[in-house]
């Protein structure tokens, strides 16, 4: 049986660089697993749509939509949902964060960035109405936290708060002593500097604003780097794993039949009170006291 098709699914973007950051990723997860169908969805700003390549799948083909993105938000949780309820067969996987190997490549970027411990770290991610994403994004901070001891916060670029400027602002505030600083901060050490460590894909609109956000670093976003295909492949194959279960495994298990020879509980206790009433009857019978 044919592995399900991968329908890798991104943002979509304007910016040139983000493009071909994001088609080579689709690259990678294809030679990451030779054989397997991958094919190119957006859910907004470039085509093809996801809508559309649902719609044409070859009928009775099974496909798993993977979200090329880094958090629950309205794209996974309203406009992937949908196209993947409109065709029967289909499934969604889990977008790619968080991931512990997340977390690390983000420390690997700020490593390339020059990133000291007395630096002050804003964690940069897009932002969502949906208060599951930030969630998620706080959950990176967390295993970005058991990588680094530097002071840091998350912060958004849209739909969220703080804003990405507003947690800059407060976090030079801090470095400069005023208020807020000290242990209740985190005791930042004055001299270090604010850097933002870009929690976004590829380049963008997004990853243009940071550099507008008035840090001193902002790191580069995650792509280029094998692990992004490494996640989205076992996003992949967990889902296949889930559409997989049969019945049986998928629902709790009801009560077992009782084998013929071997009766119920209920049925041996009445058996046994009906032999120990026979007995009585005899001995008050035959042995009266």
């Amino acid at each position: 049986m044919n592995s399900p098709i991968m329908i890798a699914c991104a943002h979509g973007t304007s910016n040139a660089q983000g493009a071909a950051e994001v088609n080579a990723l689709r690259a990678a997860i294809a030679e990451l697993r030779p054989g397997l169908d991958v094919r190119e969805a957006y859910v907004d700003v470039q085509q093809p749509d996801l809508v559309d390549v649902v719609a044409g799948l070859p009928e009775g083909e099974p496909a798993v939509v993977v979200p090329l993105l880094l958090s629950v938000g309205y794209h996974v949780k309203v406009d992937i949902a949908r196209a993947v309820k409109s065709r029967p067969g289909s499934a969604a996987a889990a977008p790619l964060g968080p991931d512990p190997r997340l977390a690390q490549l983000l420390d690997q970027r700020l490593r390339e960035a020059g990133t000291t411990d007395n630096d002050v770290i804003v964690l940069a991610a897009a932002g969502s109405s949906n208060p599951n994403a930030a969630v998620s994004v706080e959950e990176l901070l967390g295993q970005l936290q058991q990588l680094r001891s530097n002071r840091m916060v998350a912060a958004y670029g849209a739909s969220a708060q703080p804003s990405v400027p507003d947690a800059v602002a407060m976090l030079r505030e801090e470095l400069a002593g005023g208020a807020g600083a000290g242990e209740s901060a985190g005791a930042v050490d004055v001299g270090g500097r604010v850097v933002i460590a870009s929690y976004l894909l590829a380049p963008g609109f997004f990853h243009d604003q940071l550099a507008k956000a008035g840090a001193d670093v902002v790191t580069e976003p995650l792509l280029p780097s094998p692990t992004l295909a490494e996640i989205a492949l076992d996003r992949y194959d967990a889902a296949v794993a889930k559409m997989n279960e049969t019945p049986a495994e998928a629902a709790p298990p009801g009560p077992a039949p009782a084998p013929a020879e071997a009766p119920d509980a209920g049925s041996q206790d009445a058996q046994q009170g009906g032999l120990f009433k026979a007995v009585r009857r005899f001995v008050t019978k035959y042995f009266p006291r």
